[in-house]
């Protein structure tokens, strides 16, 4: 396994990683950091979880001139919660190497003009939705003749029809001679094609996916009949009284009626749907992680970016259309060796799907039953 030092970090942000926990790089930030250090073009694919903030902020850290005060970095994300999360990955990086970076998170559908007012501090690295960004650019409120590095995370969705337009108009503002790093856990053939065509000989790293289970989670299941799940996941909040859980659902339409319900039941729970205000969503996110909310209602799209600590459970309320996915969603609990429990309420049908995760991932997943308000063994 390669060390920190051997990528050519500076050593006071190796110091700050360690005070997160961090020691040792991903596969991604291995491949990444050394390439991004010598200013190349990146278009890079791993899995979500797999370290690809740290991937492009570390090398941005060190080449930023802390001393001067010009916006240095732009890095697009396509979801509220995503831009919020690299700010916060920014400013704790900030802290904790001792690195005067400074940065400012812009996003749409808020005031403008307290984004303006965080403009003129002239932050090293802005975080934002492509949108907001592009018309502060037009408004001469970012200086894009100083921007040294451009990334564009999750590429997949940034670079699709619907937002390419503007992922370009902000990239032709910049100086030719900026580096441009796109991100995602999917790339395929169009948003290759359409990230090389934006770049410089660009340098192609792809990380293979290792479904690696993690052996804090408990696995287990609730058979019952479709129209009884709401009922059942009432019972189970009831009975395990999580301190913050995540309820997966397939399709975000349904996140409204599932948080309704659940609020009607008096249980603190919030649904991540795309008509929710900006500032009603900040503000659940904050809740969520302080521990004022806790249920989170999500959708896999909605779920994305979204990285919260001390998650003790994920029910999956649907399971996921790919069976990969359910380690993706059970694993944003059991972090940091603490443990964690995935719980599926599933119809009688739904049981061969989750034989067949045991199966491919080499887990038990034990059937339980609600019985006297506990979640007891069948």
């Amino acid at each position: 396994m390669m060390l920190f030092e051997e990528l050519g970090l500076s050593l006071n942000l190796i110091d700050g990683l360690k005070k997160e926990g961090i020691t040792e790089p991903t596969d991604i930030q291995e491949k990444v950091i050394p390439l991004a250090l010598e200013n190349k073009d990146i278009i890079g694919q791993s899995q979500t979880g797999s370290g690809k903030t740290l991937a492009y902020l570390l090398p941005i850290f060190q080449r930023i001139q802390a001393d001067k005060r010009e916006m240095q970095a732009i890095i697009l994300a396509p979801t509220h919660e995503l831009v919020m999360q690299i700010d916060s990955v920014i400013k704790s990086l900030s802290e904790n190497s001792g690195a005067a970076v400074t940065s400012a998170a812009i996003i749409g559908d808020v005031n403008i003009k307290r984004q303006v007012e965080k403009l003129r501090e002239k932050p090293h690295i802005i975080v934002g939705s492509t949108g907001r960004i592009f018309e502060l650019i037009k408004m001469k409120k970012i200086s894009a003749h100083t921007i040294k590095t451009i990334v564009i995370d999750e590429g997949d969705r940034l670079l699709d029809d619907k937002n390419i337009a503007v992922v370009k108009d902000i990239i032709k503002t910049t100086l030719r001679d900026r580096q441009l790093m796109i991100f995602s856990a999917t790339i395929d053939e169009k948003v290759l094609n359409t990230a090389k065509d934006l770049m410089k000989i660009p340098e192609v790293i792809k990380v293979e996916e290792k479904l690696q289970v993690n052996p804090n989670i408990s696995h287990m299941y609730i058979a019952c009949e479709q129209r009884d799940k709401m009922e059942i996941l009432r019972k189970l909040i009831a009975a395990e009284k999580p301190k913050k859980a995540i309820v997966f659902i397939n399709k975000g339409i349904e996140t409204e009626i599932t948080t309704s319900k659940l609020q009607y039941h008096h249980i603190k729970a919030y649904g991540i749907y795309g008509s929710a205000e900006k500032e009603e969503r900040k503000k659940a996110m904050e809740d969520f992680r302080n521990g004022k909310l806790q249920i989170l209602v999500a959708s896999d799209i909605a779920a994305r970016g979204i990285d919260v600590k001390d998650v003790t459970h994920i029910i999956n309320l649907d399971l996921p259309v790919e069976a990969k996915d359910y380690l993706h969603r059970v694993g944003r609990t059991g972090r940091a060796d603490q443990k964690g429990k995935a719980v599926s309420i599933v119809t009688d049908k739904e049981t061969t799907a989750v034989r067949k995760y045991e199966k491919s991932f080499g887990i038990e997943i034990k059937e339980k039953v609600l019985f006297n308000g506990k979640l007891v063994d069948k």
